[in-house]
């Protein structure tokens, strides 16, 4: 379990960002459009030059090779790249999505928690609608893993229904595997929901809102 810390961090239009995520906890981020959600995101996921430092932990973004920091730090972003044809080739043999124990079953249940049949690994990538494509890549990320996760609005193709199917995989997720997660998300609703702490780019800076049942 690590906290995932930002301190002075400064991309775009964006500066002096410090930011500590616990263990388990959802910060959530909120913006209007072009004000720097995504691009804060891909900086903490070392994706982008920026300046200040990115912990998680005791390790340090700067001192690892990107590859490495990727993969305990996930991003993953509203439209995810996919390079195999089928989804089965970019699941392999998921481990730690339900359990502590290794998931043997070709099917694995995250993928079941969000509707989809025992005949989904075999689906081609072309035939995925934008909707199928985003909780996939969410099963994927997971399956890697990480030791925290960068959501870039894993919800925004997804109508209500399908939304609250997700976060309710997702959450109970979060919680055990103590992930410290920063969500970027619009819907004040779905802020409510899932966060523990809300902030808002005003400027060059975070603001902390209320979360108001």
């Amino acid at each position: 379990m690590a906290n995932l810390t930002l301190k002075g961090v400064a991309i775009g239009d964006l500066e002096n960002i410090d930011l500590e995520v616990a263990p388990g906890e959802i910060v959530c981020l909120s913006g209007s459009s072009g004000a720097g959600k995504s691009r804060l995101l891909r900086a903490v996921a070392d994706l982008e030059p920026h300046g200040g430092t990115v912990r998680l932990g005791d390790m340090e973004q700067d001192a690892v090779p990107g590859h490495r920091w990727r993969r305990s730090v996930m991003m993953v972003p509203t439209e995810s790249a996919w390079w195999f044809d089928t989804v089965g080739e970019h699941l392999g043999s998921p481990e730690h999505l339900d359990s502590p124990e290794r998931l043997d079953s070709p099917m694995p249940e995250a993928l079941r928690a969000l509707g989809f049949g025992d005949e989904t690994p075999d689906w081609s990538i072309d035939r995925l609608s934008s909707g199928e494509r985003q909780r996939l890549a969410l099963v994927r990320a997971l399956s890697r893993q990480p030791e925290a996760l960068l959501l870039d609005e894993p919800t925004a193709n997804l109508d209500e229904k399908t939304t609250r199917q997700v976060e309710d995989w997702l959450l109970p997720l979060i919680r055990e595997h103590h992930w410290p997660v920063l969500w970027v998300a619009h819907s004040e609703e779905q802020i409510r929901r899932v966060a523990n702490r809300h902030f808002h780019i005003e400027g060059a800076q975070l603001v902390e809102r209320e979360l108001r049942e």
